[in-house]
């Protein structure tokens, strides 16, 4: 399993850079989980820290949930699921105001 996840963590990051809107995002691996974020300039000295904003959860080999991250830290489920491919779309077309950098 952390193969496969390890293998959608790669494909994931890929079709984050084709596209200016989500070229800077990173991915790690949590679980069944691959959560996207941006380093953002949140210390007092500016350095980057991690901020977690959406999550792909694993629901079959080819298929995957989407969760936004909550200002209470918590992650809500969306109505949203597909393949990676047609997630990384929604994140684009709707959700473009999450993952924008807030620099």
């Amino acid at each position: 399993m952390k193969t496969a996840m390890r293998i959608a963590q790669f494909e994931l990051e890929r079709l984050l850079e084709e596209h200016e809107r989500t070229k800077s995002l990173y991915v790690r691996i949590h679980g069944d989980h691959l959560i996207i974020g941006r380093r953002e300039p949140f210390a007092p000295d500016g350095t980057l820290v991690d901020d977690d904003r959406v999550r792909l959860t694993r629901l079959s080999v080819s298929s995957y949930g989407l969760s936004v991250r909550r200002h209470t830290g918590q992650w809500e489920r969306t109505p949203f699921s597909g393949s990676m491919k047609e997630m990384v779309e929604t994140i684009q077309t709707f959700m473009q105001h999450l993952v924008a950098s807030y620099a």
